[in-house]
């Protein structure tokens, strides 16, 4: 027994030694890269009980691989004290990173709801479509009852419409009606972009 156990930590150790090996082989520039990527991780999880202040670094954040970084740290992480900076990157005209958001929001695990009832509410319709966006990453089991409530009390066409894609795969029969009262309250809207309800 001792014996396959050495032999398993030799394999280990030869294993290490050939990655270590590997990446000293890159040119100088990539193995500076991975030496500060490597330092960004850890000083994001040396702040995990104060996962604002990383969200408050991805907001300035220009480098997509740094963000990249800060962003797989938080979802690993699951701060819940961090998602209130990460939605603030939905305002930001950078595309990318609002991507970026949608998508790493949609990923934690722990309760959003807060975040999402006051980006639901918020005065700009684009975050609140990008809400809805982060209700479609998430696909909670709840989602239908969300959507539902958009539907019923969003003012604005687009917002509606993108909730009306996303209970197109992810509602039931529960938003039938909901449906078609929306389309009754869209109809005089000679834009209306709305999907056909059967009616």
């Amino acid at each position: 027994m001792a014996l396959v156990k050495r032999k398993a930590i030799q394999h280990a150790a030869a294993a290490s030694r050939s990655r270590s090996k590997a990446a000293w082989s890159l040119p100088l520039a990539w193995r500076m890269r991975i030496l500060e990527l490597a330092a960004t991780r850890r000083g994001i999880c040396s702040t995990a009980p104060c996962g604002r202040r990383a969200g408050q670094r991805l907001r300035r954040e220009p480098d997509t691989a740094v963000r990249e970084v800060i962003l797989t740290t938080l979802v690993r992480l699951n701060d819940p004290s961090a998602t209130g900076e990460m939605a603030e990157c939905l305002r930001s005209e950078d595309a990318a990173l609002r991507n970026e958001v949608i998508e790493s929001i949609g990923l934690m695990p722990c309760d959003v709801s807060h975040v999402l009832r006051s980006l639901l509410a918020d005065a700009d319709p684009d975050v609140r479509i990008f809400a809805v966006n982060i209700l479609d990453t998430r696909r909670q089991p709840d989602v239908e009852s969300w959507l539902i409530d958009v539907i019923e009390r969003d003012a604005h066409l687009n917002v509606c419409a993108t909730a009306v894609d996303v209970l197109c795969e992810a509602g039931s029969e529960s938003s039938v009606e909901p449906l078609l009262r929306l389309k009754d309250r869209f109809r005089s809207d000679a834009s209306s972009s709305l999907p056909p309800t059967g009616r």
